[in-house]
C-alpha cells in the first residue's frame, strides 16, 4: 500500500518544536493518524477509540499520562475531552516544547476541549482529505471527472478502492458512530435523507426554510443538523463577503461539502460518466475549487480567509480571499472551452470592489488557455495550487 506525503507534514513537524502540544483535526479518515505516525515514528501512540484505552483515560487520566508518558499520539480526543484538563497540568510541569500530538475528528469538541485548557499550550492544525497536488502524486493520469466522482479520500487511492463502495461505507459508519456521539439524534433514516439534500443544494445558499420543508423537520432542527454536519467536517459554511460598500449584499452563507467525492455519492451519481451531462456539474466543480482552496490554507497551517460574494441584484464572484492589503478573487466554470462570458463577474465586482483587488483568478475545466486575460489568471484545477503559491499574501 503507497502513503500519499502530505503538504501539511513539515509544518507539523516544525510547531511541534515550538509548542507544547501541537492538535491536528479533520474528517475521518483523511490521514491525520497516517500523518502523525509517519511524522514521528518512535512516539508512542494510543487511540481512544480503544475499549480499554478509553477506559484507563477516564478513570485514572494522571496514571494515563504516567505510563505513556512524553513524546505520545493521542488519538481521537474528543472521546475523552477531560484528560485535555490533565495534560494542562502535565505540560505546565514540564515546562518545554514537543510532548504531545493530539488528534481528532470533531472539530467543535476538540476546540473546545483545547479553548478551555490547552489555550496558548497548542497549536492547532487541520488536515483534509488530499489535495489534487497530493492525488497527482499518487497518479498523475488522473481526470477532472475522476476527481469530481473519486473526492479525495486517501483509502480510495491507497486501496485503489471503488467509490461509490468505499463512500458508501464511510457514510454509513459514520451516520451510526459519529452522529450518535455528537447528538441525539432519534430517527437516523431522515437525518440520511437530509445530509442528501444538503449535497443537491451544494454551492447554494443555505435556506433552512427549504431544507426544512423538504426534510419534513423544524428549521431548528435543520439549524442542529447543520451544526453536526459541521463539527465532524461533513460540510462546510462559505459566509458572504462584506466591504464597506453602499450596496445591498446577501447576508446568507453558501453550502459545501469538504470532500466533492462523498457529494456525488450523496446525489446519487455511481459512475462517472454521469457526470458530463449531470444539471449539477458545475456545482460540483465548484465545490472542488473552493475546497481546494480552503486545503491550500490548511495545508500550509493558516486560517480560513474565505467568501463569497453576492448583491442584491444577483452579481457574484464564487471566491473572495481576504489578503493583507486587499482581496483575490476566484471564479470557477465546469467548461472545458473559455468563454467571454466567463469574465463579466470580474468585471461587474471591479465597479464595486476596483481599489480593493489585488488578484483575479478563473478556474475552469479546460487544459489550452493563456496564463492571462483581460487582467485576470487563467488555471484549471491541476495548476490551482501552484497558481495560490505566487498570489500576494
Amino acid at each position: 500500500m503507497a502513503v500519499i506525503p502530505r503538504q501539511l507534514k513539515r509544518h507539523l513537524e516544525g510547531l511541534f518544536r515550538k509548542y507544547p502540544v501541537v492538535t491536528v483535526t479533520g474528517p475521518r479518515q483523511s490521514g491525520k493518524t497516517t500523518l502523525c505516525r509517519k511524522s514521528f515514528p518512535d512516539f508512542n501512540y494510543v487511540n481512544l477509540e480503544v475499549p480499554e484505552s478509553r477506559e484507563f483515560a477516564l478513570e485514572d487520566p494522571r496514571g494515563f499520562l504516567r505510563v505513556h508518558g512524553e513524546e505520545t499520539i493521542i488519538d481521537e480526543i474528543q472521546r475523552v475531552p477531560d484528560l485535555v484538563s490533565y495534560l494542562q497540568a502535565a505540560v505546565d510541569e514540564r515546562g518545554k516544547n514537543g510532548l504531545y500530538v493530539l488528534t481528532g475528528s470533531q472539530q467543535f469538541r476538540v476546540s473546545q476541549s483545547i479553548s478551555q485548557s490547552l489555550a496558548g499550550r497548542t497549536a492547532l492544525l487541520r488536515l483534509l482529505p488530499l489535495s489534487v497536488e497530493e492525488v497527482l502524486l499518487f497518479d498523475a493520469g488522473l481526470q477532472m471527472e475522476d476527481l469530481l466522482f473519486r473526492g479525495f479520500y486517501p483509502r480510495i487511492y491507497d486501496q485503489q478502492l471503488d467509490p461509490t463502495q468505499a463512500l458508501g461505507d464511510y457514510f454509513e459508519t459514520y451516520v451510526e458512530r459519529d452522529v450518535r456521539q455528537i447528538s441525539q439524534i432519534r430517527n437516523l433514516s431522515r437525518f440520511q435523507k437530509f445530509v442528501r439534500l444538503c449535497a443537491g443544494r451544494t454551492g447554494n445558499l443555505l435556506n433552512l426554510q427549504s431544507l426544512s420543508d423538504d426534510a419534513g423537520v423544524s428549521p431548528t432542527t435543520v439549524s442542529e443538523w447543520i451544526s453536526v454536519l459541521e463539527a465532524s467536517y461533513i460540510l462546510f459554511r462559505l459566509p458572504p463577503y462584506f466591504a464597506n460598500i453602499t450596496k445591498r449584499l446577501v447576508k446568507t452563507p453558501k453550502l459545501y461539502f469538504y470532500d466533492v467525492g462523498l457529494a456525488c455519492y450523496l446525489m446519487g451519481i455511481d459512475d462517472k460518466s454521469q457526470l458530463a451531462i449531470h444539471p449539477l456539474k458545475g456545482a460540483l466543480f465548484e465545490n472542488l475549487v473552493v475546497a481546494e482552496v480552503l486545503k491550500y490554507r490548511f495545508n500550509n497551517a493558516k486560517r480560513s480567509n474565505l467568501h463569497f460574494y453576492r448583491d442584491s441584484r444577483g452579481h457574484e464572484i464564487d471566491l473572495i480571499c481576504s489578503l493583507a492589503d486587499g482581496i483575490a478573487a476566484l471564479e470557477a466554470k465546469s467548461a472545458a472551452t473559455l468563454s467571454k462570458s466567463f469574465f463579466k463577474p470580474f468585471h461587474k465586482l471591479r465597479e464595486v470592489l476596483k481599489k480593493e483587488i489585488r488578484a483575479e483568478v478563473l478556474v475552469y475545466a479546460g487544459d489550452d488557455h493563456p496564463a492571462k486575460r483581460q487582467g485576470v489568471q487563467i488555471a484549471n484545477p491541476f495548476e490551482l495550487a501552484s497558481l495560490l503559491r505566487r498570489l500576494p499574501g
